[in-house]
Order: structure tokens, then C-alpha cells, then sequence
């Protein structure tokens, strides 16, 4: 059986001008004309106070790849790496450079917030529309109209012009109809990521269904680790316009976060926060006297940071992912059930976590500090990043899910915590 999806030496170039020598403004522009017709005309990369060049950007590079009808395939990698080009290729938005992509199927996507819907038509409009762009009748619009409205979770609005629509709004529809509208392969980008977790729940529920039920096919492009392996049986990793690696999910999944991340930052400094707190340091470390990472030894975890003015209700922890981005912990350094966070003064402000012997299994970890301030604000979010692995040296080991949801308790209880705070 013939691919439904089929793309062979697929390359995308984009022209990048530069200009050196500044602003030029209009106003110059035309004095220059008016003064030089005959030397402005020849000069053709010239403008009135600088030059422009050009740089080649090759957005994709020679791609080769096949996706069988029915298959659920996993587009990932860095920002810029050539992944929603890839769609908009496929989808026909824009042209290749070089090399072509056949497509045997109806095509719906989902790429952009507001991508082929008007802003000026009503959701219910809208509706018809994308259904008449896919080659729908009126009457299988019709037949699929109320699911799509009650999956988007719209009937309030549905006779309001979509341009008065949050951006949830927009891709609650936008998926819906995609979803419905029963296309032979569907293009997701990243654009998911502006729902709420409820709705992504339900977005991923939804091509599970169509890809098991209906033999639709689908392109999943995303940097939700979880949400690819969940989904794709197969996945293409993407580096800097060329394909570095297709093969299981779970094994892509594993080479490019390896590649992704540092396999082993057990130490931060640095300065990152505002003008509240500022994070300056963190450390993970084995309390075994050899200093190794394994099963049957407590890790602690320390973070420190200057506290430049009084904060109430301050948030002070940390979250624990494993190699594939699964959250597994989340914890605060006062973390009593039903408690608020406290005020804390001016100084100095060091923390430390044990993670008990037998709580972590083989395998790489990774720990994310959450500084902030109780229903106000994020302040330390990316910063102070930490890698470590532990060897399965003594026993099993646990692995403990998070059992009541992120912020209200966690598996490492608050007598774990050591607090320490310096005037």
C-alpha cells in the first residue's frame, strides 16, 4: 500500500537581509531619488545611508521521509529546527525551495492560533467555512456540527465573531473542527500548548480516538515529551533543518533529550530572580560518603538565595522530572498540609531536601527550582537547572507518584526539609 504521506528531498530557503549603516527614513529615500534618479536605479543593493546584504537561510535542508495511512508520527526538536515549516509545506501555506510532498488525502491543520478561520464570521460560520475549505457537503458539516461545538466548549459564543474570542477559545474551535471535520491526515503544531491541561487532556483523548477508530493519520509536532510518547509510535527528531534521527518514539525521545540537557549539572551559580528575591545558588548531592548517586542512598538537594526585601506568602521548592519531562514531585520547603506560605524577612535564605534512601530508581533526573510568590507570580523559573543520575547499585528503589495534585503536599514530607536562615 502506496504512503499517504510522502516527501522526497523536501528543502526550504529563506533570504535574510541585513543592512548596515542604519535607520533610513523615507524622507531620504525620496531625496536621494529626486537628486540621483540614474545612479539609485544602478545601485541596487544601495540604500541612502547603508548597504544591504543577503544571507541564505536554509529553514529545511534535503528531507526524506514516508508515513503510512493510519500512523501517528512525532515531529520534535529545538526551537528553529525546522518543524513548523515541515507543516506549512505540507499544508500548502508556503512553497518548497527544492524537492516536493505529496499528500494522498484530504489535509486539515492546526498551526497557528486563528489559522483559516475570519475574524469577522461568527464561530458558527466559521464552522461552515472550514468545512466547505476541506470539501465537506453541508450536509456532513451539519451531521458533525453539534459534536464540534460541544467539544470546543463554545454554545455561548457561537454566534459571536471569533476576533472577540480569548486566545483558548480560538484553539478549543480550531481543534474541534479539525477533529471533526474527519480529514485523512491531521497536521498539530505546538499550538495546543495555549489550552488549559484539561483541554490538552482532551485534545490528545480525541487523536487517540480518530487514529484508532477512524485510521486517520496525523503529524504531532510538540515540545511536550509526555504528550509525544503518549500519542506517536514513531517520531522524527529535526536539527537544524535536517533530519538527525526517525525511528520508536521512546528512542528519539531519549537521544534528544540526551543531547538536549546536560547529563550531569549537580551544581548552579549564577544570579536570576527580581527585585524580591534573587537565586544565587544550587547544589544536588549524595550524602554516601563516596559521593555517589545510587538507589540506596538519601540525596540532598540545596538552594540558596538573597531575600532582598520582605516577601509574603513566598514559595520556596522545587520540582523533580524525570529523564522524559514527567513531573514525579513537587515540594516546598514548608510544605504542612493546609498551610500558606510564609513571610519571610530580609537576608540570607538557605534551604536543603533529603530525598530518603530507596525513593528514586535507576535512571537521570532532573530538578527545577520554583521561587515565587503565593498566587502573585513565578520569579525563578528556568534558572538553576540541575542533572543527575543514580546507579541502581542496592535494591529496587521507589518510584512515588505525586498523589494531590501540584502545590497542596508532596512524598517528601516536611520533616525532610532542614531549614536554615541567617540575619
Amino acid at each position: 500500500m502506496p504512503p499517504i504521506i510522502q516527501v522526497k528531498n523536501l528543502s526550504k530557503k529563506y533570504d535574510i537581509a541585513h543592512q548596515r549603516g542604519g535607520y533610513v527614513a523615507l524622507r531620504d529615500v525620496i531625496a536621494t531619488i529626486a537628486r540621483r534618479p540614474l545612479r539609485f536605479a544602478k545601485a541596487k543593493m544601495k540604500t541612502a545611508i547603508g548597504t544591504v546584504t543577503k544571507e541564505e537561510f536554509w529553514a529545511l535542508k534535503d528531507i526524506s521521509f514516508r508515513v503510512n495511512a493510519g500512523d501517528v508520527v512525532g515531529i520534535i526538536g529545538r526551537n528553529g529546527a525546522g518543524k513548523s515549516t515541515l507543516l506549512k509545506i505540507l499544508t500548502g501555506i508556503t512553497p518548497p525551495t527544492a524537492g516536493e510532498a505529496v499528500m494522498a488525502g484530504r489535509v486539515s491543520s492546526l498551526l497557528e492560533v486563528g489559522t483559516g478561520f475570519h475574524p469577522e464570521l461568527t464561530g458558527r460560520e466559521n464552522i461552515f467555512l472550514n468545512g466547505a475549505i476541506l470539501g465537506m457537503s453541508r450536509a456532513d458539516m451539519a451531521k458533525n456540527f453539534d459534536a464540534i461545538v460541544e467539544f470546543a466548549g463554545v454554545e455561548q459564543f457561537l454566534d459571536t465573531p471569533v476576533k472577540y474570542y480569548s486566545s483558548g477559545m480560538y484553539v478549543r474551535l480550531a481543534f474541534s473542527v479539525a477533529a471533526h471535520l474527519e480529514p485523512d491526515i491531521l497536521l498539530v503544531d505546538e499550538v495546543l500548548a495555549v489550552g488549559d491541561a484539561e483541554f490538552q487532556k482532551k485534545c490528545l483523548g480525541k487523536m487517540e480516538e480518530v487514529t484508532k477508530k477512524d485510521g486517520r493519520t496525523i503529524l504531532f509536532v510538540s515540545h511536550n515529551m509526555v504528550a509525544v510518547q503518549q500519542l506517536c509510535k514513531q517520531t522524527i527528531l529535526l536539527e537544524r533543518g535536517k533530519i538527525k534521527m526517525i525511528g520508536p518514539t521512546e528512542k528519539v525521545v531519549r537521544a534528544y533529550l540526551y543531547d538536549y540537557v546536560e547529563t550531569e549539572k549537580v551544581e548552579w551559580e549564577g544570579l536570576a530572580g527580581d527585585e524580591h528575591v534573587r537565586l544565587t545558588h544550587t547544589r544536588v548531592r549524595s550524602m554516601e560518603p563516596a559521593g555517589r548517586f545510587h538507589t540506596a542512598a538519601p540525596i540532598e538537594i540545596e538552594i540558596t538565595a538573597d531575600i532582598l526585601q520582605p516577601v509574603r506568602g513566598l514559595i520556596f521548592g522545587f520540582t523533580l522530572f524525570s529523564e522524559f519531562g514527567y513531573e514525579l514531585a513537587y515540594t516546598l520547603y514548608d510544605d504542612a498540609e493546609n498551610s500558606l506560605p510564609p513571610t519571610v524577612e530580609q537576608g540570607p535564605f538557605i534551604k536543603k531536601f533529603i530525598i530518603p534512601a530507596n525513593t528514586l530508581s535507576h535512571g537521570t533526573y532532573r530538578i527545577e527550582p520554583d521561587i515565587g510568590i503565593h498566587e502573585v507570580k513565578r520569579i525563578v523559573q528556568d534558572e538553576g537547572q540541575l542533572v543527575f543520575t543514580v546507579e541502581q547499585i542496592a535494591g529496587l528503589g521507589l518510584r512515588f507518584p505525586l498523589p494531590h495534585g501540584k502545590g497542596r503536599s508532596s512524598f517528601f514530607r516536611p520533616a525532610w526539609a532542614q531549614e536554615q536562615q541567617h540575619d
